[in-house]
């Protein structure tokens, strides 16, 4: 399958040795920084409880290695001024890769949330020679526009992928023997064919909640599910100030969750309430389904057809936060998806509204927010992974940042 020079993919690994898991208190400092934005080092020391020699300590060695920087002094208080302490930008870079069952993308991210380098592709259907390609071509390009310096900081690469990729029953014929081809495919042996950075596989929507929790309205909230809406609807669970992925990656699994056909029959919320079936509204009245995969988004054709399954979408979701606040008294429910900020916010109007007519016996409603990162959640959460594990607290191991 690899049909590019190894090497020349293989020098993306450069920065392997620099870069290096941060001990708990770094990690802590860090992930602060990441959630409150520029802090004095007095403010650090109280959040975190350290000593404020301790936290002094940390930093400058975090200033030595480039990934923490100095802002201008903060003056107006008693004594004398202090001076915050900010994410370096480009101190840390990682690559998210996303592979969906419609499109795939390809990013460079840096720790502080921000996308310096994107590349995307389209296609009907997913095959493991479609996506490495792709991700090969993508590898050279990026490569080629790095610096070595660049390279260096490096923490990994992140893949989101839906969980049995293989399963799409839509399909039948030669497409679906190309697309079980993912059963057997062994992933992360195919990557280390590419590149010796550290690889991290995870959920695609399990991946779209990290990318929430860390740059996005996550900060708001310690428990909350989460609902991300692709091609089919997935999603993921934050307990205790961090995501929580479960014994075996796959906590959050919302697509899952039980709901009745028209006929009274046994269905998932992946049948009910996902971007499949706008495609499939779209084919039948004789338009191309390609416009909900291009960027940048633009859907102000269909609008009778987006109207139509908003409407079907926002009933089952309010269904389903119904359910999952069953089991976890979760603080809010958060919905994004791959589709415009307006659709986002109309589905998420009209769930408000459908859960108020809603059976609450025994349940406190949760309340219905908003995802913030949007429809590249999944991409920028899958490359955070190297980030997450190697340079930030996972607080469902220790504690709430406050």
């Amino acid at each position: 399958m690899r049909s590019m020079d190894g090497d020349e993919i293989r020098i993306l690994a450069g920065g392997v040795n620099q870069s290096r898991v941060r001990d708990h208190n770094e990690r802590l400092i860090l992930s602060l920084l990441l959630r409150h934005g520029p802090t004095p080092g007095s403010d650090i020391a109280r959040r975190t409880g350290l000593s404020p020699q301790t936290v002094s300590i940390i930093l400058r060695a975090l200033e030595r290695d480039g990934l923490v920087a100095r802002g201008e002094p903060m003056r107006g208080r008693v004594g004398k001024p202090s001076t915050p302490m900010h994410l370096k930008p480009g101190g840390v870079l990682a690559l998210g890769l996303r592979i969906g069952r419609r499109s795939a993308d390809l990013l460079l991210l840096e720790l502080a949330g921000s996308v310096r380098w994107q590349r995307q592709t389209t296609y009907p259907a997913a095959t493991p020679e479609l996506v490495f390609s792709f991700f090969q071509e993508g590898l050279a390009a990026l490569d080629a526009e790095m610096s070595p310096e660049e390279r260096k900081k490096l923490a990994g690469i992140g893949v989101g992928i839906p969980f049995e990729m293989w399963r799409w029953h839509d399909l039948s014929g030669e497409a679906a023997r190309e697309f079980h081809s993912w059963k057997d495919f062994d992933f992360a042996a195919e990557l280390r064919g590419l590149t010796a950075l550290p690889t991290f596989i995870v959920n695609d929507a399990t991946a779209a909640c990290h990318a929430e929790h860390l740059f996005g309205r996550g900060k708001e909230f310690s428990d909350y599910a989460y609902f991300f809406i692709g091609s089919f609807i997935g999603g993921g669970v934050a307990l205790n100030g961090s995501v929580y992925e479960g014994n075996r990656g796959n906590a959050g699994a919302l697509g899952a969750l039980r709901t009745t056909g028209p006929q009274g029959e046994s269905q998932q919320l992946i049948d009910v309430a996902s971007l499949h079936l706008l495609e499939r509204r779209l084919v039948e009245a004789g338009i191309d389904p390609k416009v909900l995969w291009q960027k940048p988004q633009e859907w102000s054709g269909i609008e009778r057809h987006v109207e139509a399954w908003i409407g079907q979408t926002a009933q089952e979701l309010a269904k389903a936060a119904l359910s999952v606040c069953s089991v976890i008294d979760f603080e809010a429910v958060l919905i994004d998806g791959a589709f415009p900020a307006d659709v986002r916010d109309e589905l998420v109007a009209r769930v408000r509204r459908y859960l108020a007519h809603q059976d609450m016996r025994g349940l406190i409603a949760p309340r219905i927010e908003a995802g913030a990162v949007g429809e590249n959640a999944r991409g920028i959460g899958a490359a955070s992974n190297p980030i997450l594990r190697q340079y930030l607290l996972d607080t469902n191991a220790a504690f709430a940042l406050g």
